[in-house]
């Protein structure tokens, strides 16, 4: 997760007013930073505007940075929690619906993609302080969890929610070979040696994500060919399951799921992966345990490595990221022999300490290198930490035992040219503070000195650590170099931040993270400072993996067409006018929920993380050259008491009336309301109108003709979930209640709300997770559309033949009909009908986070968690 840069307005606008009030001359850094009393704090040399934009991104103080990193840990979990409460989500969940997605009849149509653009997060247009414009990750797209390079310039780049992408150029031109496949969500893709591509399904990067993985699968022609669901390899076995790590030794595929080690033959895809090893074998599917609220983190195998020297020698990383006892190394010095033992490491490696882990041995099998994040700091209140990294390590004799040397811990990753540096950007937000999400770790293959590691940022040593350089910084900003002005900005292009894989190949060392693919040559240059000269951006627009959590449209103030923006994980806020070439980037950090006036798309409110939004009326685009500091966005969070202090959902819920675009209404614990519209001037223009109790929060928000209907949860983990809806009129705080919900109403997630545009009365609900077949938890039930025609008193399951898969936006249109996104597809109900179709052809089968109706244009637009945003034209019904 990228940082913010939406704090500290008043600290902006007071070195504002002190420029004005030297009768407009810029003042002199020093004069700026004395007036506001920063002289002597972090980045004090820097120039003034540059100092605010690295203050705006660490938060007003060291604890908002500190919480940066739990946020993110939140959203992982909250994702995971919509998909599995009240339980745990057994295997087979989503190959089942992927089945009865294949027998459902289609509409017509064809829908179109609408973000397989240019993405630019440095878009000089967009300069506003609430965006990273400038900060030098360039284009980008969404998150890249895998990543395979040949030496012929083939590269694979595997998209957390995207499937994999093919480039036969070294990087860019990408072709999309995975589509066919009952899931997009990508673990590892890995180069075998007879030149087969190998897909790991199932996204381990947060460890919290359990189930939506289908297995693995081989490509044997990935140079030319698709993947297809015949070319998986095993039965059943790792369905449900993510996977962390695929390896190759011994003439057999190695998994680091979950669920434990399992192994397969390379020679077939046939027959049974084998299971090789679990720590605790009791908590797995079927076991005795299996029901328990932990079982889920009992048995996360983190990596595997194989001993060049020995190939049946086999080293294991398990751990649960905030601790547990199992955690550890272990080994078999014989795997065809069983004789598993948890390892004992000793010199630097603090074996009470060891959490999430990486191996990288060299190729000759003299090293053995591992980044260790640490359970002791990670289980520290947020604030009181500058890093959960424990350090990056590397045994000489390629044992895991041992002796390990120290080689890196953030203070000295800081020094090595960071932009985490606490002296640079404070306390709380050191290099290795998302350590247990961030993480790459790779050898030169032909210098087992020079090695690569990703964290927040990329790291470089030549010589097996004794030094470092931050070859690519988290963002440019707080360095000499950087100006907010692209004519006066002297800085380097860096990565996007927040590692998660690398390739070597072909000359270049290719690196996976937030933003994107990026590349340099393997022996690059660097500038005094160690960042690197010569990075590339590979995301050139074909390749969209870009992760929407919301959509909204609207048309242009000023050309014929639509404005369409939303909230992007980690890549801040898009936003595409008619007739551009590049879709730009107008807020910063982790976009969330969206919405745009119908009438005028340039009016928006988008929001960071917890209901912190903000309201612009012009995109928020640059008023004209030269004004790259004026803002043009306002705060609008709501609070109670002071900004911030409202309890809400990482991605917070807000929406706007159907029938008037100037009433909103937004949930955390409270329900808020705004009838100002977009002239709102601030967080104290909303209206705390209900209460939905201690520890409850939204979940969704549906509002039409002064009626709204507000799902929540509380607690919204697997132990004790609980959920409800909560109905009342916007003007009449009286008036707002919690509903009854029946008995077969299931105790899942109510992720999303359609309230009929002509009948306020008549609403429907999206219901979240798997039905009870698959889940175990109480309550889980069955259905995914649930319809009230009297304001909720009674709810009745309009399911009939939906697969069952998790559900999160539901919207009925002005004719009565009703669509659908979900997990898998979008689905469509007509006029009168009682039964469902798949919408269209077309779109990939990955997360849809929201649907959206636009009036003008009859068209539907659909945010996916992976694939970008994607529209179709109802017409073609």
């Amino acid at each position: 997760m990228s940082k913010s840069r939406w704090r500290k307005p008043a600290t902006i606008a007071g070195a504002l007013v002190l420029t004005a009030a030297l009768g407009g001359v810029v003042a002199t850094n020093h004069e700026v930073q004395e007036a506001l009393g920063l002289a002597d704090e972090p980045g004090a040399n820097m120039p003034w505007h540059a100092r605010e934009f690295m203050e705006m991104a660490a938060g007003e103080d060291s604890a908002e940075a500190g919480e940066e990193a739990f946020e993110a840990r939140v959203i992982a979990e909250q994702f995971a929690q919509a998909r599995s409460a009240p339980g745990i989500v057994a295997p087979g969940a989503y190959a089942n619906a992927f089945s009865e997605l294949g027998s459902m009849p289609a509409t017509a149509g064809n829908w179109r993609e609408v973000t397989r653009i240019k993405y630019d997060g440095d878009d000089p247009r967009y300069r506003d302080y609430a965006s990273n414009s400038s900060g030098g990750a360039g284009l980008q797209t969404g998150r890249i969890t895998g990543l395979a390079a040949d030496n012929s310039g083939h590269v694979y780049a595997a998209g957390a929610d995207g499937g994999v992408w093919r480039s036969s150029i070294g990087g860019g031109s990408w072709t999309p070979i995975t589509d066919k496949l009952p899931t997009l969500s990508s673990g590892d893709v890995v180069l075998a040696s007879d030149g087969s591509l190998w897909y790991a399904t199932g996204e381990a990067n947060t460890g919290a994500t359990s189930f939506v993985g289908a297995g693995v699968y081989r490509l044997a022609n990935p140079t030319t060919g698709t993947f297809s669901p015949s070319d998986r390899v095993g039965g059943t076995e790792l369905e449900s399951s993510v996977i962390n790590k695929l390896r190759f030794f011994d003439g057999k595929v190695w998994a680091a799921t979950n669920r434990g080690l399992y192994s397969h033959s390379m020679s077939s895809a046939s027959g049974a992966w084998k299971f090789e090893w679990a720590p605790n074998p009791s908590y797995l599917p079927g076991g005795a345990n299996a029901g328990t609220a932990n079982a889920a983190y009992k048995n996360i195998v983190n990596d595997v490595a194989d001993d060049p020297r020995n190939p049946k020698h086999v080293v294991v990383a398990s751990a649960w990221r905030s601790g547990d006892t199992y955690n550890g190394f272990y080994e078999t010095t014989d795997y065809t022999a069983g004789g598993w033992a948890k390892v004992n490491p000793t010199g630097a490696m603090p074996a009470d300490d060891i959490g999430y882990v990486t191996f990288a041995f060299s190729a000759d099998g003299g090293k053995l290198y591992a980044i260790n994040q640490s359970p002791k700091l990670l289980n520290k209140p947020a604030g009181n930490v500058n890093s959960y990294l424990d350090g990056i390590y590397v045994s000489n004799t390629g044992n895991p035992a041992g002796p390990w040397n120290k080689i890196a811990d953030s203070s000295k990753l800081g020094n090595s040219g960071s932009a985490l540096k606490q002296t640079v950007i404070g306390k709380g937000y050191g290099p290795g503070i998302q350590a247990w999400y961030n993480q790459f770790l790779t050898v030169d293959p032909a210098n087992p000195n020079h090695v690569w590691a990703g964290l927040e940022e990329v790291y470089e040593s030549t010589d097996a650590g004794a030094n470092w350089k931050t070859v690519g910084p988290y963002w440019n900003f707080g360095f000499a170099c950087w100006n907010i002005y692209d004519a006066q900005n002297k800085c380097n292009k860096t990565t996007h931040s927040d590692q998660h894989s690398v390739a070597v190949g072909n000359g270049f060392v290719y690196v996976g993270n937030d933003g994107g693919i990026y590349r340099r040559p393997i022996s690059g240059k660097t500038d005094k400072e160690g960042h690197a000269t010569d990075w590339q951006s590979l995301n050139d627009g074909t390749i969209d993996a870009l992760q929407y959590y919301a959509v909204a449209v609207g048309k242009d103030p000023a050309k014929a067409g639509n404005v369409v923006s939303g909230g992007l994980q980690d890549n801040g806020v898009s936003v595409l006018r008619p007739g551009d070439t590049v879709m730009g980037s107008n807020f910063g950090g982790d976009g969330g929920d969206s919405l745009a006036d119908p009438a005028n798309g340039c009016r928006q409110v988008q929001e960071y993380t917890n209901l912190a939004m903000r309201v612009t009326e012009n995109c928020n685009a640059n008023p004209g050259p030269g004004t790259a500091e004026t803002s043009t966005s306002r705060d609008i969070q709501p609070y109670t008491s002071s900004p911030g202090d409202e309890p809400a959902r990482f991605i917070a819920p807000f929406s706007g009336d159907t029938r008037d675009a100037n009433v909103w209404v937004a949930g955390g614990q409270h329900v808020w309301v705004n009838t100002k519209g977009y002239s709102i001037p601030d967080g104290k223009g909303w209206s705390n109108v209900f209460d939905l109790g201690a520890g409850h929060t939204a979940t969704s928000v549906g509002v039409s003709g002064g009626t709204a209907y507000v799902g929540w949860c509380g607690p919204c983990n697997n132990s004790g979930f609980t959920r409800g809806v909560a109905v009342g009129k916007v003007n009449d705080p009286a008036s707002w209640h919690q509903l009854t919900l029946p008995a077969e109403f299931p105790n899942r997630f109510v992720q999303g709300v359609g309230v009929d545009p002509a009948n306020a009365s008549h609403a429907f609900v999206a219901v979240n997770g798997f039905s009870r077949r698959f889940t175990e938890g109480p309550g889980a039930g069955f259905g995914h559309v649930f319809e009230t025609t009297d304001a909720g008193a009674t709810w009745k399951d309009v399911s009939a033949n939906l697969p069952d898969v998790p559900a999160s936006s539901v919207k009925e249109l002005p004719n009565g009909a009703l669509v659908l996104a979900t997990d898998l597809a979008s689905f469509y109900r007509a006029p009168g009908a009682t039964t469902w179709q798949r919408l269209g052809s077309g779109l990939p089968l990955t997360v849809g986070m929201d649907v959206e109706y636009d009036a003008a244009t009859n068209s539907l637009y659909v945010a996916t968690h992976g694939r970008g945003i994607w529209a179709f034209d109802l017409a073609q019904l």
